[in-house]
């Protein structure tokens, strides 16, 4: 992200308001989202978060683009409190990088569900060829239920291979 001034009120758009916003909507404990609220009293009071102090009114212009350019500080913060590499935040990453990262967030997502999990958990060890055969099942499935081949947002791949962001960070989140 390009530094510069603070939005003028009312302007919404931001790579990282839509960045924030992704996040609110995709990382959270099952459930509910995290609320401004939530996410300003964890950051504020976690020592583990550089002691930024941060307000729910400041998160909330953060989310709806009428700030965006907050501290550095601000940024590590809302990174380490999602999980994502800080230059996600700061729009660093290349658009390939970037979608990487939300394409491991929509992995941790789908994780969550307790069934998809056991079902990637029992295929663990298995052959490759045996793999290969419940991925042909899975997507037969799929077709006779009128579902897309591949699940939204896994552009294909359907892989995942935990190495963590593209900076090199994990991104198993921290609830």
């Amino acid at each position: 992200m390009a530094a510069g001034a603070d939005r003028t009120p009312g302007t919404a758009g931001s790579p990282l308001a839509d960045r924030l916003n992704y996040l609110f909507t995709t990382m959270h404990p099952p459930g509910a989202p995290y609320t401004n609220a939530y996410v300003a009293e964890e950051i504020s009071g976690g020592e583990e978060y550089g002691g930024v102090s941060l307000t729910e009114q400041y998160l909330s212009m953060l989310r709806n683009g009428r700030r965006t350019n907050p501290s550095p500080d601000v940024l590590r913060a809302l990174a380490k409190f999602f999980a994502v590499p800080v230059g996600y935040l700061l729009g660093d990453l290349s658009p390939s990088q970037a979608e990487r990262v939300e394409e491991e967030v929509r992995f941790l997502v789908a994780m969550r569900d307790k069934r998809v999990r056991s079902i990637a958990l029992r295929s663990v060890g298995l052959p490759p060829e045996v793999q290969d055969s419940l991925t042909t099942i899975i997507s037969q499935f799929r077709q006779q239920m009128n579902l897309p081949p591949e699940p939204p947002g896994t552009n294909g791949a359907g892989e995942a291979d935990g190495s963590g962001g593209p900076d090199g960070e994990a991104t198993n989140g921290r609830r």
